[in-house]
C-alpha cells in the first residue's frame, strides 16, 4: 500500500443545540448520501473522521499518494450531489474567526509524540 498522508481541518458550527443535532444526525453511519462518500472514496480519501466539541469540529483526513486537492475540487464542483451536500453543510457551518468566508481550514502540526526524544 503507498503511502498515506493526514492532514487536519477545524470549523465551527453555530452556537445552536437543535442545529447541531441536525448536524450530527446527516453524519451518522449511512446517513450520509452515498454519492459523497464515493465522491471521497475516488479520491484516494483512505479515512476521514470529524470530530465534535461543543460548537467546534475537528476533522482528520488520511489520504494516499493519489490524492490530488485541485483534481478533487474540479471534480466536486462539476458533481451536482456533492455541491448540494456541501451547500446543505454549510448552512451549519460557520466560518473561524480569522477566516471569514472560509469552512474548514487546515490546521498546522505543531508536536508528534513521535518526533520527541
Amino acid at each position: 500500500m503507498s503511502a498515506t498522508t493526514r492532514r487536519c481541518f477545524a470549523v465551527d458550527l453555530h452556537d445552536d443545540p437543535a442545529q447541531i443535532a441536525r448536524y450530527r444526525a446527516w453524519h451518522a453511519a449511512g446517513s450520509p448520501p452515498p454519492a459523497i462518500t464515493a465522491a471521497i472514496r475516488a479520491d484516494d480519501v483512505r479515512e476521514l473522521e470529524i470530530w465534535l466539541v461543543g460548537d467546534r469540529m475537528f476533522m482528520i483526513l488520511e489520504q494516499g499518494d493519489q490524492y490530488d486537492p485541485a483534481a478533487k475540487a474540479a471534480r466536486d464542483a462539476a458533481n451536482p450531489d456533492v455541491q448540494a451536500w456541501d451547500a446543505l453543510m454549510r448552512t451549519f457551518q460557520k466560518s473561524l474567526p480569522f477566516a471569514p468566508e472560509q469552512t474548514w481550514v487546515e490546521m498546522a502540526r505543531i508536536f508528534a509524540l513521535s518526533e520527541q526524544p
